[in-house]
Parts: structure tokens; C-alpha cells; sequence
């Protein structure tokens, strides 16, 4: 398989067998146009905005209590307003119809406890009673509610109950530090804290009373703790779940503004406190529509797994199948336990139709020589989907070898920032080896050189030119927009910069090479790390790497420093040194070829599993670590200590 060879086609019948074709069948008919292929569908819905918008929300049946003015009153971003004048909420969309009540919405797994399936009735009926008991405290429109819970029922009820009446929702996942999590849940100041008393991680059970108390300590606007029973003692001075859904109340949804707060996201945070990013109920409700239905192909009978922490946007997508009656699998615990094929045979036994996976899980699968379609009965899988970091064409080998040609890989990025995919792949596009299908419908993403110029076959920071309605509402306490703007407008006079770098070719494809403020500039040439990882984490003796460049003031090539993991058995030495050298110049180019190999322990990521180039370089500079990244934010707080004492060891050489 070669780079950009094309493994799989859209179907010929797409139009009557698809729901994207539904929706082009809806367009055409309503508007009277013509789209023939892909590339009509995505310009129409970037220079056609309130026409495109419009079409989601009448193919898709939004109801608000109000109507709308007008579709987009405000291009100019930062600063779109859409759809004002609409009244409407999120959890009404996924709750109101009651025709599907007795089929299955959610089948929970943990290592905690026991499996636990829920049906659409019963959801709203648990959905139902603990509103009232939300609302019995007190809660309102413009509340906060956060929930320091793992992936499991009663945090999507939480979440839904505080959504139906205008309140605004925060989660963290309980494997989070007391200092992690009063980082983000202080900046909202919530009036209710909903928590676990600990939980099981594989064979582990993990003790989260501590925690609790000193978040409880550290956030003096929570008038009341609820307690999810889940691992753990009973914990004091705390309502019990049951409590909460004491009372029995119809169930009703406050009618708010489209960009009324559903909810707040918050970034990484490793190297500061995270960004609060408010997301509102509008824009969140129409792009998950549009993203679930179009690219994913998700409707009533589908049912999507794709593991997630509560910590993480894509559980605010997985709960957003909801809103398309497909029915989604939560899981909690550690998703490698017992063994590497797990998730793959709990795919099997949901009779999933689109598994999400990260690339690393997929990359592992391989690695360990699983079968996965082999060994299980995965029938019912129409797409893999992939996210998180970039996925290496063996990935895409592997995918096409394991699964055939009629199961489509749908690899996209995109983030917290949006909450939702900027490129990817739908029934409706081509996929091309190592390569995103393209941008979503409705994104108008491109790449532009630093001049502000786009470029295509070349790499360049990922922008979005004009708005879509999923971009966040604010910062939470930012009054006056300035962390807003700074943050994705300030290189681009009204155009939003991502932040990821990137290659679009002429089909529309593209690669995304690693975060631009990661880049490589070695004599003036730009290297994304993506392409590094690629070559370097095929070999067999390595089993993880980052990378980093230094760069020379004087402007002369800096310096190229590459840290690996050896593989089990496996040593850093000489012979293998050159291994690597010689892999990176065949694969890529002379100027590929690190000026140094250093074996470490560990690779630093986020508990989202990033890779933490960045920071690694700012030690490497001399900062502090402290200043660098926050231990709670890492996957293996200990994972920066040998980049620290590399750091150490360069200074004493004399090295800068």
C-alpha cells in the first residue's frame, strides 16, 4: 500500500442507501440544486452557509419554541451569531420522542460493577426524577453543576437533568488529582458537586475519598455533594443518588438562547489552568447532528462504541448519538484490562456499528497481532473511527487487511475547541492511504502559510475561514473576549488558527503532521513530528518516541534530539542508533536524522494520550518543570523526570 492509493470508495446506491444521501436527497428537493459528488455537497456548504445551516436544522426536525430570525446576523468571527431569536435545549432533542422508548439507549461497562443497560425510557425517567431533585437544591438556569464521575450511566443522567433546565454542566474524570480538578471546577464556581468515593481500574481498586475532601475544601460555592454509590465508602456530609432521584416528576426543558451555556470543556492544561471553553446548546445540538448522521452514518438500530473519559469531548460526542436514537456503549475502567482484545469483544457482543478508537489502540492491535474480525463476529461494523493523534498508513493497512473493503475508516481531527471533528471522512468520500478524507461539511478549513496565504501540497497552520455554529460560545469569565481572541485569532485577522499543522493535497485530502507549535524548523524547513513517529515506532525494537528541536539563534540548524522507549527486550545501542538513522533518511530525508537518540522510560502525554513535545522542549531549555506542565494533567506524573535529569545532565557538559 502507497501513500494516497485510494482503499475504499463511496457506494454506488450512497444516495438511497446513506444518511448523507437522505440529506442531499432533502436538499435537492427543497432547494432545487444538483450535487453530484462530495466535492458539490462540501463548497455549497462553506459558501452557502444559511442555506447549509438551515438544511440541518429542518432535515433534522429542531424544534424551538420560537422559531429564529435569521440563520447567520453576523459573519465576522470572532463574534457570529447564529440562529438568534431560537429558543430551544439540547436535552430535549434527545429525550422528547417517545416512540423508541422500549428500545436499548445505553450499555454500560466498568470494572467496577456489573453491566448495566438502560432503555430510552428508562433514561428519561431517571433523567425526570433527578431534574426535580437538581431543581429541589436549588438549581436553575445559569447554575453550574460538576460532576467529578467516570463514564458510566448516572453522570449522562446528571448531565441531561442539568442541560433540561438551562444549567450549565462541568465534568472531570475521578482519575484526576484533587489539584487538576480544582483547577477547572473553581473558574465555573458550581453550586452542585456530584461525585464517586473511588472506582476499580482493572484489578486495582482506587481510593478517591482523599480527593473528594480536599476538592470539597477547595471550592467554596458548592452548597451541596451528591454521592454516586460506585467504589468506595459512603462518604459524610453528602446527598446519596437515590436521594436525589427521590422525586417523581414530569419531565419539562427550559427553553434557552441558541448560545445559552450547555456546558464548559476545558484544555489540557499542562502548562497553566486549563481554558474553560463554553459550548452552547445550539451550536452543539445542530453540528452533532450534522456530524453523526453525515459523516458518521449513525441513525435508529446503530449503536457506537468508542471508549472515553469524562474528562475528554469525545464522551460529550458519544452521548450526542443519542440525539440520532442510535444507542452508544459506555465504558469505564482500563480499557486494556485483562488483555488488548477486549474492547474488540465488547464490540462484538453490543453488535456495534461504528467503533471509535484511538490510533494508538489500533496501532497496538496490529503490533500484537490481533484479528480482530478474524477471531469475532464484528458483522455489524460499517465504520472504524480514529482520533487523537495522527494514524500511520500501516494503520490504514491494517484496517483495510483486517476489515475488508466495505467497512469504512473514518479518521479525523479536530477537538475540545469545537467539539467535533474540522477533517474526516463520511460514506460520501474516498479514503486514501494515510490520509483524512477532508473537511467536515459546513468547515471551511484550509491551510495558510504564515503570510496568511492558503497553500495546498504544502504544509501549513490548520485554519477555519468562516464560522460554524459548534465554535465556543466564550471562555468562561473572559468578560471581555481577550483570552478568546488571542487564543485563535491573533495570527489571522478573522480566521481562526487551530493550532495543528498541516498538508491538504488536490483532492482535498489532507495529513496533519503534529501541532504547529511543535514543529521541526531545521535551516528554514518546517517537519511535522507525526511523520517522525510514523517511521520510528515501526520498528519493532521501539516501542514509543518523541521528538524535539532546538533551535539555533544564529539560525543555523539547531539541534534534533529524539527520545525513545525500547521495546521489551530491547536496547538503545549503538546498532540501533544507526538503525534509526538510516530509517529516517530513507523514509523521509537527510534532514530527518536526529543529532541524538536518548533511550527514556516513558513518553509524557496528556490523559487524553497527546504526546507532550512542548513542554519536553521547555526543559530541555532550562525551565522549570513546574512551569512546563502541571503533574495532574499527565497520563505518568513521573514521566518528565528523565527529560529533567537529561536537561541536568546537558548543563553540566556545558550545552544550552
Amino acid at each position: 500500500m502507497q501513500p494516497g492509493d485510494v482503499i475504499w470508495s463511496p457506494p454506488d446506491d450512497w444516495r438511497t442507501t446513506t444518511r448523507i444521501g437522505a440529506f442531499v436527497r432533502f436538499v435537492e428537493e427543497r432547494d432545487g440544486v444538483r450535487f453530484d459528488d462530495w466535492d458539490d455537497l462540501w463548497q455549497w456548504s462553506v459558501r452557502d452557509l444559511d442555506g447549509f445551516w438551515s438544511a440541518v436544522w429542518d432535515h433534522f426536525g429542531v424544534a424551538s419554541d420560537t422559531g429564529y430570525d435569521t440563520v447567520l446576523a453576523h459573519e465576522a468571527m470572532p463574534g457570529a451569531r447564529w440562529f438568534e431569536g431560537a429558543r430551544l435545549n439540547y436535552a430535549r432533542h434527545l429525550l422528547a420522542d417517545t416512540s423508541r422508548d422500549d428500545e436499548v439507549a445505553v450499555v454500560a461497562y466498568s470494572q467496577t460493577r456489573e453491566r448495566v443497560e438502560l432503555t430510552f425510557g428508562e433514561l428519561r425517567a431517571q433523567v425526570a426524577r433527578a431534574r426535580a431533585g437538581l431543581a429541589g437544591l436549588g438549581v436553575g438556569p445559569g447554575d453550574r453543576v460538576a460532576a467529578y464521575l467516570p463514564n458510566i450511566p448516572e453522570t449522562l443522567v446528571a448531565f441531561l437533568a442539568t442541560a433540561s433546565l438551562g444549567a450549565v454542566w462541568a465534568s472531570c474524570a475521578p482519575e484526576f488529582g484533587a489539584r487538576s480538578v480544582v483547577d477547572r471546577f473553581a473558574q465555573v464556581e458550581p453550586k452542585v458537586l456530584l461525585v464517586v468515593a473511588g472506582y476499580r481500574f482493572g484489578a486495582k481498586d482506587v481510593d478517591r475519598t482523599a480527593e473528594v475532601a480536599e476538592i470539597c475544601r477547595a471550592l467554596p460555592t458548592v452548597e451541596h455533594v451528591v454521592q454516586v454509590p460506585y467504589g468506595g465508602e459512603a462518604l459524610a456530609h453528602t446527598l446519596s443518588w437515590p436521594d436525589l432521584l427521590a422525586t417523581d416528576e414530569p419531565l419539562t426543558f427550559e427553553a434557552v438562547a441558541f448560545d445559552h451555556p450547555l456546558y464548559v470543556l476545558f484544555s489540557s492544561g499542562t502548562t497553566g489552568k486549563p481554558k474553560p471553553i463554553v459550548h452552547g446548546h445550539g451550536g452543539i445540538l445542530l453540528e452533532h447532528l450534522k456530524n453523526h448522521a453525515l459523516s458518521w452514518d449513525l441513525g435508529p438500530g446503530d449503536r457506537l462504541l468508542w471508549f472515553s473519559t469524562t474528562a475528554w469531548m469525545m464522551w460529550n460526542a458519544l452521548v450526542s448519538a443519542l440525539l440520532v436514537r442510535a444507542s452508544i456503549v459506555m465504558i469505564d475502567g482500563n480499557p486494556m484490562f485483562p488483555d488488548l482484545d477486549w474492547q474488540w469483544r465488547l464490540a462484538e457482543e453490543t453488535g456495534a456499528t461504528l467503533m471509535g478508537a484511538s490510533p494508538g489502540f489500533l496501532m497496538a492491535s496490529r503490533k500484537e497481532g490481533l484479528r480482530p474480525a478474524v477471531d469475532h463476529d464484528l458483522s455489524r461494523v460499517r465504520q472504524i473511527g480514529a482520533a487523537g493523534s495522527p494514524l500511520p498508513i500501516e494503520g490504514y493497512a491494517w484496517v483495510r487487511e483486517q476489515f475488508g473493503p466495505d467497512v469504512l475508516l473514518n479518521v479525523g481531527s479536530g477537538g475540545t475547541d469545537v467539539c467535533t471533528g474540522i477533517v474526516q471522512g463520511s460514506p460520501l468520500q474516498p479514503v486514501r492511504a494515510g490520509e483524512i478524507s477532508g473537511a467536515c461539511l459546513g468547515v471551511a478549513a484550509a491551510a495558510y502559510d504564515p503570510q496568511g496565504r492558503p497553500v495546498v501540497g504544502e504544509l501549513g497552520e490548520l485554519v477555519i475561514t468562516r464560522p460554524m455554529p459548534s465554535m465556543p460560545v466564550g471562555f468562561w469569565g473572559d468578560a471581555d473576549g481577550s483570552r478568546y481572541r488571542s487564543t485563535y485569532f491573533e495570527d489571522f485577522a478573522g480566521v481562526w488558527r487551530h493550532g495543528d499543522w498541516v498538508r491538504f493535497d488536490e483532492h482535498g485530502s489532507c495529513v496533519v503532521a503534529g501541532r504547529s507549535d511543535a514543529t521541526l524548523n531545521r535551516g528554514g524547513v518546517r517537519l511535522g513530528t507525526a511523520e517522525f513517529y510514523r517511521v520510528v515506532e515501526e520498528m519493532p525494537e521501539v516501542e514509543d518516541s518523541l521528538v524535539v528541536h532546538l533551535e539555533d539563534p544564529a539560525g543555523g540548524n539547531g539541534e534534533l534530539i529524539l527520545f525513545v522507549v525500547p521495546a521489551t527486550g530491547a536496547e538503545l545501542d549503538d546498532e540501533l542508533r544507526t538503525s534509526i538513522a538510516r530509517e529516517l533518511r530513507s523514509a523521509l530525508s537527510p534532514r530527518h536524522v536526529p543529532d541524538a537518540v536518548v533511550a527514556v522510560p516513558a513518553v509524557p502525554r496528556t490523559r487524553t494520550g497527546k504526546k507532550l513535545e512542548l513542554p519536553a522542549k521547555r526543559i530541555l531549555q532550562g525551565r522549570p518543570v513546574a512551569e512546563v506542565a502541571t503533574a495532574d494533567s499527565l497520563a505518568d506524573p513521573q514521566a518528565l523526570d528523565a527529560y529533567v535529569a537529561y536537561a541536568a545532565a546537558r548543563d553540566g557538559q556545558g550545552q544550552s
